[in-house]
């Protein structure tokens, strides 16, 4: 069984025992999350497509910890105006485990 749950504005497609890094939640590692908006769920041979969400679903999973992603740079420049920039950004994310998908 998995399903697909929608959070900080990006997709996941989750099954129970997966490990996700989604943009971070104000909660800290040992916490519950529950994901409500999700979007299908699948099983063994039948699928539920929400429009746009299914009721009375849902995902739950344990938050593992708070991270920072990898460093990003950008580099930007204008030919012959002797103009150069970088630009650094690293992401806060939240390493989750799902437990449980309860279908609608």
């Amino acid at each position: 069984m998995y399903a697909i749950i929608q959070t900080g504005g990006k997709q996941y497609r989750v099954a129970p025992g997966d490990v996700i890094e989604i943009e971070k939640l104000p909660l800290e590692a040992g916490n519950e999350v529950s994901f409500a908006e999700v979007l299908m769920v699948a099983g063994d041979e039948k699928f539920e497509v929400g429009r746009p969400i299914i009721e009375n679903a849902k995902v739950t999973g344990e938050v593992v910890e708070q991270f920072r992603g990898p460093k990003i740079l950008t580099f930007k420049h204008k030919k012959r105006k002797n103009y150069r920039k970088t630009i650094g950004h690293r992401q806060d994310l939240t390493r989750v485990k799902i437990k449980d998908i309860v279908a609608g």
